[in-house]
């Protein structure tokens, strides 16, 4: 079938999640990242004691009762600021020798974080300045902490996402049929046409090489949030016709629109947004390279055994 395979994918018009009034910048999330610094501990104690990024986020924002607008208050590119400023909270809270982190995003309370429930928040940054040997007076982070790996990976996956919405749509449309190839699926086919509610393509994924699921995809190249309508939407185009649906995106998703895609009762969609597809390319090395640094260190006492 001429142009098997090939996803059609959607531009959506822009919506960063900027507001103004009267012309000047609104900023709904207030918290800066040493206010969080109780919360993200509360949340992993809440948690048993251990979570990823996304659970951390919806405890921290249960905890502190955030709205919609403050929770998809954008920093830069696809981050929002709560997820960037946990993110520098962590990082501190690690520094403190009260949480430690795999390198699957999974953190964990640190035998002194179990024993740790709050902690003063001027006296966490005096003594994490001191650990840092950082003298002058600072408001900044990164002055006083290097950046892990979690704060480095914001870079360059704006980066990454802002080549991914400028390129050509067909161009676009062939690497998203090469990640789903790369990621297992078969027999991915374009379905998408008018009168297609919403449907972009359809594919089978094989899990163990046992279970196979057949699945339907809508793919959008977008500058903003994706909204829980857009879901129901798909959802009400997919049922009858596939086992999953996937919905991707180079925007990303609203809370609303993530509780939407896994609701009670209903077939679940998997999302996957700017970031998560830029992470998907690294790991896969499409399009990107992986530099790994190689240290040496030198074993005294194999030389005292020769």
């Amino acid at each position: 079938m001429r142009g098997a395979g090939r996803l059609r994918c959607r531009f959506a018009a822009p919506n960063h999640g900027v507001r103004f009034h009267k012309g000047r910048l609104v900023e709904h999330f207030k918290y800066k990242y040493d206010d969080l610094f109780n919360p993200v501990l509360q949340a992993l104690h809440k948690l048993g004691g251990s979570g990823t990024n996304t659970e951390i986020e919806e405890q921290v924002i249960l905890l502190l009762n955030l709205s919609d607008l403050e929770v998809e208050d954008i920093h830069r590119g696809n981050t929002t600021k709560l997820a960037y400023r946990l993110a520098w909270a962590r990082n501190y809270l690690k520094r403190l020798g009260l949480l430690e982190n795999s390198g699957r995003a999974i953190w964990a309370l640190t035998a002194q974080g179990q024993k740790t429930t709050s902690i003063d928040q001027k006296e966490a940054k005096k003594i994490v300045k001191e650990l840092s040997g950082v003298k002058k007076p600072s408001e900044s982070p990164k002055e006083v902490v290097e950046e892990s790996e979690e704060l480095e990976d914001f870079s360059w996956e704006e980066e990454l996402i802002d080549l991914l919405k400028s390129i050509e749509p067909d161009a676009f449309e062939r690497l998203s049929q090469r990640l789903l190839r790369e990621l297992g699926f078969i027999n991915v086919e374009v379905t998408g046409k008018s009168g297609d509610g919403g449907i972009d393509g359809v594919g089978v994924i094989k899990i163990g090489g046992v279970l196979s699921f057949h699945v339907v995809f809508q793919c959008k190249r977008y500058t903003g949030s994706v909204s829980s309508a857009a879901i129901r939407d798909f959802r009400g185009a997919m049922i009858g016709r596939a086992d999953k649906g996937l919905f991707i995106t180079t925007g990303t998703f609203t809370r609303d629109a993530r509780q939407e895609a896994q609701r009670d009762g209903a077939p679940p969609i998997d999302l996957i947004d700017g970031n998560a597809f830029a992470e998907h390319l690294k790991d896969l090395r499409l399009g990107v390279t992986v530099k790994l640094r190689e240290e040496v260190a030198i074993k005294r006492g194999w030389f005292d055994e020769i």
